[in-house]
């Protein structure tokens, strides 16, 4: 008594067969006209276009960013070269303020 998928199908056929011409129809929707094949071909091919674009674009992006890196990392000692002389700059300031600070009050003290 047990049926097979194929058996079961072949006996859903038999007992649907007044509504072949329903089938049919449905049938004929499922078809792609050539317009509509021509239309989702163009939109395939744009789409391939578009990630191929931006395939380029990024590996244009990782190039940049890796010369930008070599030229930053071939940069760094001076980078460090010109912390060092700002700092060395700061602290000849604060010296030098110091020693104005000091003259002027002993001008002040002159002027007493």
């Amino acid at each position: 008594m047990s049926q097979s998928f194929w058996e079961t199908g072949e006996a859903e056929k038999e007992t649907h067969a007044p509504n072949e011409g329903m089938a049919a129809a449905e049938a004929g929707s499922l078809t792609v006209s050539a317009d509509d094949f021509a239309a989702l071909e163009e939109r395939i091919v744009r789409a391939v276009e578009l990630v191929n674009q931006a395939r380029r674009a990024r590996a244009a992006a990782e190039e940049r960013a890796a010369r930008a890196e070599a030229e930053l990392r071939e940069q760094a000692p001076l980078l460090e070269q010109l912390q060092a002389e700002v700092g060395r700059m700061k602290a000849e300031r604060a010296e030098v303020q110091g020693r104005v600070e000091k003259l002027l009050n002993q001008m002040d003290a002159l002027e007493l």
